[in-house]
């Protein structure tokens, strides 16, 4: 089956041709970055508008790359929800257009249950059960998967996401959006303890996370006497410091849900999962305790349209795909019980 994929849940305008074997024959993907770069943070009615403006010509590059027309297409999976709704609107539109003109099943895809799917694209020997960390702008959460179709929530951020709050802090800090490798590109040639930030929720028992506090920490810190613009190696001792506490809670946190689900792989996806030094704890530590770790190549840890058709992939080959008609766009969507 060739399944095309949608991805507009925020601000990257994606589209991907997607063999039923797992094999991604196009996967293009226009980030808005340089757009929102001078906000700070994505603004909700710019990210609409591009998505209107880039859509089509992203969906025919990715047809011209994958060598097919919508002809070849036998199935349509876009992303339904969480995200922004003006953003996912766009997408969401297109997609029940293409396959209302086609005849084709269409899938409405969770985005998370698309970033947890980005693992079996990068390693497709990589099967459940394992737990999975989605760590992005707009997510932090650890899922049981059981099966494919068989996730469960074992805990989520109540506040700040990972990745908002590396843009939070970097803002803070006078350094470029977004914040994640801004950060880590700060915190080269840095001391990770030269400042003792807080590990949200990191004694508690439970697996969900809080980055709010420490945000308010690094408030707390520069208002004490630390003049903006910082001299560069206490900019850089800051950065690591803050970075070290948010990877600190990410490693405890997923290898205390794997000792619970009593399972030996980990999958780690979203935008977060690029950062280097999260990449590199965690490989360590996972190794020292006996588990299989497992972060997708970069360009499959971000947003992008291959993991939204590969998530929807199965329910099309299912024959759950429905006809064209109406679909809500969810801001919300919990993923699994």
């Amino acid at each position: 089956m060739l399944v095309l994929g949608i991805e507009t849940s925020c601000d990257e305008t994606s589209c991907a041709l997607l063999q039923g074997d797992g094999r991604i024959l196009s996967n293009v993907v226009s980030s808005q970055v340089e757009v929102h770069r001078p906000f700070g943070g994505v603004v909700p009615e710019i990210a609409s508008r591009k998505h209107m403006e880039w859509i089509i010509p992203v969906l025919k590059e990715a047809l011209q790359r994958a060598g097919c027309t919508l002809e070849d297409v036998e199935g349509v999976a876009v992303t339904q929800g969480p995200g922004l709704v003006g953003s996912l609107l766009i997408g969401i539109g297109v997609a029940r257009a293409i396959a209302y003109a086609k005849g084709l099943p269409i899938v409405g895809v969770n985005h998370l249950a698309g970033h947890i799917a980005s693992v079996y694209l990068d390693d497709p020997s990589f099967k459940p059960p394992f737990v999975a960390l989605v760590a992005s702008g707009g997510h932090t959460a650890l899922y049981h998967v059981v099966e494919e179709d068989r996730i469960s929530l074992l805990g989520q951020t109540r506040d700040d996401a990972a990745g908002e709050a590396f843009d939070k802090v970097a803002k803070l800090l006078g350094l470029d959006y977004p914040g994640g490798p801004a950060i880590e590109r700060a915190s080269r040639g840095g001391d990770p303890s030269a400042v003792r930030f807080p590990r949200g929720l990191g004694r508690k028992e439970g697996l969900e996370f809080s980055f709010s506090g420490l945000k308010t920490a690094v408030v707390t810190y520069l208002k004490k006497g630390a003049l903006l613009p910082l001299e560069p190696q206490r900019l850089s001792n800051v950065a690591a410091s803050f970075q070290e506490a948010v990877v600190d809670v990410l490693v405890e946190k997923s290898l205390k849900a794997a000792r619970k689900c009593k399972v030996k792989k980990i999958a780690v996806t979203g935008g977060v999962a690029c950062n280097g030094r999260l990449r590199q704890k965690l490989g360590l530590r996972a190794e020292e305790e006996g588990f299989e770790v497992r972060f997708p190549t970069p360009i499959l840890c971000t947003d992008n349209a291959a993991m939204i058709a590969r998530a929807g992939l199965k329910a099309l080959e299912k024959g759950e795909g429905k006809s064209p008609g109406p679909m809500e766009a969810r801001s919300r969507w919990q993923l699994g019980t």
